[in-house]
């Protein structure tokens, strides 16, 4: 059976989203778990994500896993990262969601990059700017108890991806809708930190409007 048969279109979509909002928060966790499903027989991958389920694959993904579990919850490092990540992340949710038509289905890839690449950007910028916000707090149980949200939120989409998949086209829809919300809640607080950080480095304020 051709592998884009083996998932009906509703799950491909499905798939496709998911996969482009969860790379934002772990990317290496849903090449991981992705290339995992696939390796062990559960879901018959499509041909553009066969990739992840090579042995080779799956061990740099899963030591990749493993440093960003421990760096997301150091207060700083986490914060670094993100930023580090940013230029892989996005390009990452693009391809992994074209990957799931592949490039029989031109059209399908290039509409499911755009999203993907929209969810990818969107899912980052919260995480970003909402572990940014928890830094200015000196205690560090927000940030590991966020940071944890985040692990079991990812495989929990993937799951419904596959098992559920209009549930997760609802579930991402409503993610993406929140953290819309949250990137322009915390952009003002996140205003405020920038200026009173420039005013003690002695940079020059931006001009009042």
């Amino acid at each position: 059976m051709d592998a884009l048969q083996a998932l009906d279109t509703t799950q491909l979509i499905a798939l496709a989203a998911t996969l482009g909002w969860a790379s934002g928060l772990r990317l290496y966790a849903v090449l991981a778990i992705t290339g995992l499903v696939g390796y062990a027989g559960w879901v018959s991958l499509p041909p553009g994500l066969q990739l992840l389920q090579h042995p080779a694959m799956l061990a740099g993904s899963s030591l990749m896993v493993f440093a960003e579990f421990f760096a997301d919850k150091i207060p700083g490092l986490d914060s670094l990262w993100d930023l580090v990540h940013t230029l892989l992340r996005i390009p990452a949710g693009a391809a992994l969601a074209a990957g799931v038509f592949g490039a029989d289905h031109a059209t399908m890839a290039a509409v499911a990059a755009l999203l993907g690449g929209t969810l990818a950007a969107t899912s980052h910028a919260a995480k970003a700017s909402t572990r940014a916000a928890v830094n200015t707090s000196p205690e560090p149980f927000s940030n590991i108890g966020l940071s944890l949200l985040g692990d079991l939120a990812v495989p929990g989409m993937l799951w419904l991806a596959f098992e559920h998949p209009v549930l997760a086209i609802v579930a991402v829809s409503l993610a993406f809708v929140t953290m819309l919300g949250v990137i322009w809640w915390l952009s003002k607080f996140l205003r405020r930190v920038w200026s009173r950080l420039k005013m003690l480095l002695g940079l020059p304020s931006s001009t009042a409007a």
